[in-house]
């Protein structure tokens, strides 16, 4: 705690309350109209009936009292206040508490990939970083793989990241490791990319530099409304990459824990293919994937 010197001033009404530290750039003058609402120190000095003004500049609190009281009976009382809100607001002004960050971990179909989940929005759209060598310009991912040398790939989608790991661990041994820097460093106000997110919003025009026919546009919004959201939910994404209108295939761009999960093959076949084949049996008849 900070050590409060109580001090007359040549007006009998005024008393100093000095500090050991500069506590405000510039000056506050107070009274009880004034606009108290971000400072608690004046809130609670202002619940004592006698005092009148506040004036804070530099290294001291004035408080300017009624001549109903003497400061024998009431400068103790006020330095206590004083020290107690400096303690809490050490530069007067309420002090905003930090938007905390919640991580969680989530396991995801593919056994290499772990999604670690926020309480609040990472970014709009996605990033995803294939490699060390590719993570230039995405800083929560080279600080991942600094700190982490099993980590092959991050995956930045809205409000979660997922990372693929090798087989050097599993993922029971590092999980809550992985967690708390994941965590850590966003308390911190760590940068998550200064590269710009594919927008999930026909993200395969980034890729391959061309808008979607109208047939493509067509299994693109069945994809988007029956198969993206649960392929996400699982720390992935996939879109639609090419179309074969001939042979009525439909190549599928496979993302995050998509790419390379064992089991995204059934998945395709089993789930995708047959819901493409319900919904435009004209266009598709085959589903293939392309690991992103």
């Amino acid at each position: 705690m900070h050590t409060i010197l109580i001090e007359p001033t040549e007006n009998p009404k005024v008393m100093k309350f000095v500090a050991d530290y500069n506590l405000i750039p510039g000056s506050l003058e107070l009274d009880r109209d004034s606009d108290i609402s971000e400072i608690p120190m004046a809130q609670e000095l202002f619940n004592y009936p006698f005092v009148e003004r506040i004036f804070i500049t530099a290294n001291f609190v004035a408080v300017a009292k009624q001549d109903t009281v003497a400061w024998e009976h009431v400068a103790e009382s006020l330095k206590n206040v004083i020290e107690d809100e400096l303690l809490a607001n050490p530069r007067i002004y309420l002090q905003k508490k930090k938007e905390l960050y919640q991580i969680y971990a989530e396991m995801t179909p593919n056994p290499n990939v772990m999604k670690f989940v926020s309480n609040r929005l990472l970014m709009e759209g996605f990033v995803e970083v294939k490699s060390r060598d590719t993570a230039d310009g995405v800083p929560l991912a080279q600080a991942i793989f600094k700190e982490f040398d099993f980590a092959k790939e991050v995956f930045i989608s809205d409000n979660f990241v997922a990372v693929t790991r090798d087989n050097s661990v599993e993922w029971h041994q590092v999980m809550m490791t992985v967690r708390a820097l994941i965590a850590e460093y966003l308390q911190n106000g760590g940068e998550i990319s200064n590269i710009e997110a594919q927008k999930h919003e026909n993200p395969v025009e980034k890729i391959i530099n061309r808008d979607y026919t109208e047939d493509e546009q067509k299994i693109s919004d069945i994809l988007n409304e029956y198969v993206a959201p649960a392929v996400e939910n699982d720390g992935g994404k996939i879109s639609l990459m090419e179309y074969d209108q001939e042979n009525k295939t439909a190549k599928m761009l496979l993302q995050g824990a998509c790419s390379g999960c064992p089991s995204s093959t059934a998945t395709l076949k089993n789930g995708i293919e047959n819901i493409l084949k319900q919904f435009v049996p004209d266009l598709v008849e085959h589903v293939e994937a392309v690991n992103g």
